[in-house]
Parts: C-alpha cells; structure tokens; sequence
C-alpha cells in the first residue's frame, strides 16, 4: 500500500499556475512550503527580506558584498536608522528564516518567488542603465521551473517588463511563455521608516506580464502588507505608478525651487506665502530647498525623457530646475562673502551635511556635491562635515564636529539637516553668512546674517 498522502495534502511549493484554492497557496506561502529569495540587501532590500522571512520563515538573501553577506549571518543589520530593523533580523537569523548567500544561482535553484531589488541607474548619458537588473535576470533565468514567480521591485522605466526582463527570463532559462510568472510591485518606501512602509504604510501595487502573474502576486503582497492591494492592468501601468510618482514630487518640489527664486525681487517670505496658499485644499506645493538628492527621483524623469519617444518638455525643465538650484545656493553664498567685503579666493565656507537626506547615510545626486564643486570653482576654501560620511568625491576638505571650534569661516552652508548639527555652538563663530537651505535655523542674537532658500534674511 503506498504511503503517499492524498492529492490534497500535498506539498505545494508554487504559486503561479497552480490548481490549488487561494487559502491553500496563502497557508503554504506563509508556512514556509514556497521559498523565496531577495536578491539586493541593501537599505531597502534587506528590510523587505527581512519582512518577507518574518511572514514565510523560508527566505534566501542575496547580495554581491560577502561583508554585507557575513553581517546578516551573524544577525546583524548594516542598514544605519531603520527603527527596529535590527532587531527584526537578528530574530530571523537565529530563527532560521533569513538566510544570505553571495551565490545567486543556489539561491535561484532553491527558490520559487524570486524577488528583485537591485538599483536600475542612469548611465553618464542620463540613459537608463538596465545593466545591473538584466545581470542579475540571466544569473536567474537557467535556474527557473515551471511555476516558478519572479517579482521586481526595482524602479524600471514603464514597459521593461514586458519589453526587457519577460524575453530575456524566457530566452534564458529555455521556459516557454507562461510556464513562469513575472510582477511588478513598486517598492514604495522610505529610509528612516522602511519596515513600517513595506508592511504597508501605503496600499501594494501590483501588475503581472499577464492575469495569473498578476493573481500571484497579489497573493503574495496580500500576505505581506497590513493595507490594501491594488492589481493593475499590467506590469507595465504598475512601473508606471512608481515612476509617475517621483516624476509629480520633482515638478513640484522645482515649482517650489522656481518660487524661492521670488524672494529677493519681491521682498517677501515665499516660504509663508506657500505654507498659506496650501490651506486651500487644491493646493499642495512642495517645500523649496538646495536641489534633489538620493537615488530616486533625481533618476526617475530620465526613465521617461530617455526611455520614450514621446517630447516631456515639462519633465525636462524641471530637472534643470532643480539642478541648477546648487548653483543658485553657492551665488548666495558667494553674494555674502562679497558683501563683507572678502573676495571669493580669500574666502573659507563650511558646508554642513553632504547626505542628501537627514538621517540618511547616501550621497548618490546629493545638492551638497555641486555646491561644494561651485563655491570651490570660484575659489573658495572649503571645508565640510556630516555625521553620517566624510567628504571623499566632494569638492571639499572633510572635518569632523569636534573640529568645528577650531575653524575660522566666513560662510556656512546648512545643506542637510542632521540632528547633530543641532549643537553646533554659532555664537562662538565671528559674524558670517549663513546660507539656510532648509528653513531650520533660528540664529538671532548670534551676529549672523542668515539666508533662508525662500525666506527672509534675518
């Protein structure tokens, strides 16, 4: 007599293109049955693999850095001021649910829902530089079964799936189409703040390269988030849906920057005049500031500007916009030291905060860099500090906090602004110009001449 268990008790270790009730799949891709790898561990992959072994208890983390790799193994988390991230990986680890390789292939081989999040960059063209996703879909693809679910998260210009990773899976692994399924979810998450968003601060996107993909992933992403789901039309309105999002925040925040420029000519607080203007419920204009930093947004028009054929006039203006805006933050500057009487090339300025965000250990299209690049340009000393990275590929001499004492400047800069600059002792600084990009300093009585991007000189 066989000892094989009835049809319905079967181990199910796939989600796409499977007879089986929806609650069966949830039950087994929660218990662990499917396996999922997570390839690209970093300030956002390892939060999101670190979520997805809290629920299955059966994830692969992949990742390029054996340090990264040895980190993780331990129960350690590189990622710097994520709120209780490194508790949850610690918990995983000793669990057993979170496991991290260096070797795509085994984690591949071993895997059915393979997810993907990795960075997609812009070449020094501004061209979409699909490389480091496409590298990794043909380490993948020879290791792909039947059944098997693949889901990036990686920004992708609209229509990559589709036009890119769906033939290049198919073409790779020798897998007919819709033998295997393929999703997007727009990873919507926010450093400082990832573990909360990817369990679902904002609903999940969803779009497959077709229904059943689509029908996976939203099971999947079901299971995962605490908010709603929303299945789209396709893989390539999903992308979209991420794109288009960054593209609405980098017209808005230059249509601010483009308003800051105002405040000379007019004499008034544009800062005040938008804090009032969005009273009006139709109104919601972004704060100006010294550029656009980070990974994304200062990345995501050129997904469209050089990813389509269709003109995007608008899309391109405001990237000039806000990339001018460093230049406009170091004319300011420059108009102070001049203003003191102090030519340019006897001058020193202190440039505070090279990150482009608070809190946020990144660089990558920080304003901070062309600030330094023009003040020096024009032949300023400069010196700069941030808690987070020092000024290696700036423009700019690093020093630390505990140096700050010792420094005889004539400009500072706040670019960033991180909390420990919150002691900063001003008054102990001789008179100076102090250009404030993000409306945070409240210098009166110090002697300082404080400009505010958007504000009143105090």
């Amino acid at each position: 007599m066989s000892n094989q268990p009835p049809e319905a008790d079967v181990s199910i270790d796939q989600l796409y293109r499977t007879n089986a009730d929806h609650e069966t799949l949830v039950d087994a891709f929660t218990s662990g049955d499917v396996p999922v790898a997570v390839y690209g561990l970093g300030k956002m992959g390892l939060p999101l693999a670190s979520v997805y072994a809290d629920v299955t208890g059966n994830v692969t983390g992949v990742d390029v850095d054996p340090a990264v790799v040895a980190s993780i193994n331990d129960g350690l988390c590189h990622v710097a001021n994520e709120p209780d991230l490194p508790a949850l990986v610690e918990t995983v680890v000793e669990s057993g649910g979170l496991t991290a390789t260096t070797d795509v292939a085994a984690a591949a081989a071993r895997a059915s829902v393979h997810v993907v999040m990795v960075p997609t960059l812009i070449d020094e063209n501004h061209d979409p530089d699909l490389s480091i996703v496409t590298g990794l879909a043909s380490e993948i693809a020879p290791h792909l079964d039947q059944g098997d679910l693949v889901i990036a998260e990686s920004t992708l210009p609209p229509g990559t799936c589709r036009s890119v990773l769906g033939p290049l899976l198919e073409d790779e692994s020798g897998l007919e189409t819709g033998s295997f399924g393929l999703a997007f979810c727009p990873e919507r998450t926010s450093s400082g703040r990832a573990l909360q968003d990817v369990r679902g601060t904002h609903p999940k996107v969803v779009g497959g390269i077709d229904p059943e993909s689509t029908r996976a992933a939203e099971l999947v992403y079901g299971a995962l988030t605490d908010n709603t789901v929303i299945p789209v039309e396709d893989a390539t309105t999903a992308e979209a849906v991420k794109v288009f999002e960054g593209l609405y925040r980098d017209v808005n925040i230059a249509l601010a920057n483009e308003l800051a420029r105002f405040t000379d000519e007019l004499d008034i607080d544009v800062r005040e005049a938008i804090r009032v203007a969005n009273t009006q419920p139709f109104c919601d204009i972004h704060d100006p500031g010294p550029g656009v930093g980070g990974h994304c947004i200062p990345y995501y028009p050129y997904f469209i500007l050089n990813w389509l054929r269709t003109d995007a006039p608008l899309l391109a203006t405001a990237r000039r916009v806000n990339d001018g805006m460093p230049r406009f933050v170091a004319d300011r500057t420059l108009d102070g030291i001049r203003g003191l009487g102090i030519h340019p090339s006897d001058a020193t300025v202190l440039v505070l905060g090279l990150t482009y965000r608070a809190g946020v250990e990144e660089t990558r299209a920080s304003p901070a860099r062309g600030i330094c690049t023009a003040l020096t340009a024009s032949g300023v000393t400069v010196y700069a500090a941030d808690p987070m990275v020092d000024a290696d590929g700036f423009d700019a001499q690093h020093v630390t906090l505990d140096d700050l004492a010792h420094l005889d400047v004539d400009a500072a800069v706040l670019v960033t602004d991180h909390e420990e600059f919150e002691t900063i002792d001003w008054a102990a600084f001789d008179p100076m110009r102090v250009v404030d990009t993000r409306d945070v300093l409240d210098l009166s009585g110090t002697g300082h001449e404080v400009y505010t991007i958007g504000g009143h000189a105090q």
